[in-house]
């Protein structure tokens, strides 16, 4: 029995150009770009930043928290950046944990997020 195959189509291909490395965002940024996406004149949110540097900024309510840990959160210092936002009694909340290094752009990405989804209760 001959048993023919068409090498064309075999295997693995790629060319050199896929090959090439990417360039990445990398980096932690600038945390400005984070912070910026509070807005600071309708009273909704409270900023304060600590004696270590750290900031946080929470919502009035108190529902929505945000930290920037910027040498690490003391006792996690893989912890950057904290997200967190306070569940009901029906459906709990959530906490997002970002890395020191983690780009402010991704950052700033899913706390805009965030925000944009948040509405006032009646």
């Amino acid at each position: 029995m001959l048993v023919t195959v068409e090498l064309s189509s075999a295997g693995f291909r790629t060319t050199a150009e896929k090959l090439r490395l990417h360039s990445w965002l990398l980096g932690p940024g600038q945390p400005t770009e984070v912070i910026d996406c509070f807005p600071e004149a309708n009273g909704d949110f409270n900023l304060i930043v600590d004696d270590r540097a750290d900031t946080h900024i929470s919502s009035a309510d108190g529902r929505l928290y945000l930290g920037w840990f910027p040498d690490g959160r003391p006792g996690a210092e893989e912890e950057g950046w904290v997200l967190a936002v306070t569940g009901t009694a029906k459906v709990p909340g959530y906490r997002v944990v970002f890395d020191p290094q983690t780009p402010a752009r991704l950052v700033a990405a899913t706390v805009s997020e965030v925000l944009a989804t948040a509405r006032r209760q009646q």
